[in-house]
């Protein structure tokens, strides 16, 4: 296990680590972790708020208040999904971390897939050995 995790924008203007392994680990099927990043789903991993360090570009990361209690930030610069966090209630002392831009390798003991029923009509999971059909 290693002491710290890296990670960065696709540009690199944002650089920040993580003092913490990310706990948590969730995929996200929601139309907004769709949106947010133009996927199937949102990859994401969440640690204490005070574990999260960022080492460079905090004047390139832009917040948006996605809903009345939920704030997603991004690199301004290449338009990378970083963090999401709650701005009140349960968890607002924890930060989640797209874990598609560390840099460091993560393996996650446990994952969870959630909000699947909302998954986009067009997603159709598949295994290593499929082709297309």
């Amino acid at each position: 296990m290693t002491d710290a995790y890296q990670g960065s924008c696709l540009c690199a203007a944002v650089g920040f680590e993580l003092l913490t392994p990310p706990q948590a680990v969730s995929h996200c099927y929601c139309s907004q972790c769709r949106k947010g990043h133009g996927a199937a789903f949102a990859s994401y991993g969440s640690v204490p708020r005070n574990t999260l360090r960022v080492l460079r570009g905090a004047n390139s990361i832009k917040a948006y208040a996605s809903s009345p209690t939920a704030v997603r930030e991004f690199c301004v610069a290449c338009g990378s999904t970083l963090f999401w966090s709650r701005s009140e209630g349960e968890f607002a002392d924890w930060i989640s971390i797209a874990l598609g831009t560390l840099d460091t390798p993560f393996f996650p003991e446990k994952q969870a897939h959630v909000h699947v029923d909302c998954a986009a009509p067009w997603y159709k999971p598949f295994s290593i050995r499929s082709q297309v059909d």
